[in-house]
């Protein structure tokens, strides 16, 4: 299947039990269809960036939105980053706003947070695609499964990591995963720029960044650095 090819070799033991299953299958003809219809995002090779950016041991954090952005040229595999020169959409704005808040960190120009996956964020969506023009397009179409068995492998882990998720989708595939004691799971609203006023106040009120490293140091761990340069 040449959709479960494009997984990276060091995620393919953690999800070969959906990747082998009918569902997986369904998926795969599902966006073979929508490829021949539509503009299909983000494109073929950058489906699984999110995992070929951060290997499961370097996993710290699990940042989870919705689904890729809708507009071409924007999504790129890496949940909520853009490529560098992509002006900085509106939910990554708020993102950044909530950097401001908590850590003093100026906001960026830079719409590219590769950064933050090398060190050991995982830009993940619940869905991995979607149709140009339409979000949520691809909504329960299978995505769900793959992303679900992805989180509960890392909840399943002894090794404490945090789970950052940002909307209802996001919080529901956690919940499911039942992440243990030695986890820290944080349920804030989507920084869409319809939750965007939502999302700032709750940085506002609960420093989530902040309470993210100070989780991160006291488990043993090293922080995370979110300065985005540029």
């Amino acid at each position: 299947m040449w959709l479960a090819d494009l997984i990276p070799p060091a995620w393919k033991p953690v999800v070969s039990q959906v990747t082998s299953g009918p569902e997986f299958q369904a998926l795969q003809a599902f966006l073979e269809s929508e490829m021949k219809a539509a503009n299909v995002l983000p494109s073929k090779e950058r489906l699984f960036a999110a995992l070929n950016a951060t290997a499961p041991e370097s996993v710290k954090i699990v940042l989870l939105g919705q689904d890729p952005y809708p507009n071409a040229g924007h999504a790129n595999g890496l949940a909520f980053s853009v490529s560098a020169g992509v002006k900085v959409p509106a939910s990554l704005k708020n993102l950044y706003a909530g950097l401001e808040i908590d850590l003093s960190i100026p906001r960026s120009t830079n719409g590219d947070i590769s950064s933050w996956a090398q060190e050991g964020v995982l830009l993940l969506n619940t869905v991995l695609t979607v149709r140009e023009g339409e979000s949520n397009a691809h909504r329960k179409h299978g995505w769900e499964t793959l992303t679900k068995s992805i989180v509960k492998s890392l909840a399943a882990r002894a090794l404490p990591t945090v789970f950052f998720c940002l909307g209802k989708p996001a919080q529901a595939l956690v919940a499911d995963a039942s992440p243990g004691a030695q986890h820290f799971v944080l349920n804030f609203p989507h920084p869409s720029p319809l939750n965007g006023n939502a999302f700032v106040n709750e940085v506002r009120a609960h420093r989530p960044f902040t309470a993210m490293n100070s989780f991160l140091i006291n488990a043993g761990r090293t922080g995370v650095s979110w300065q985005v340069e540029g």
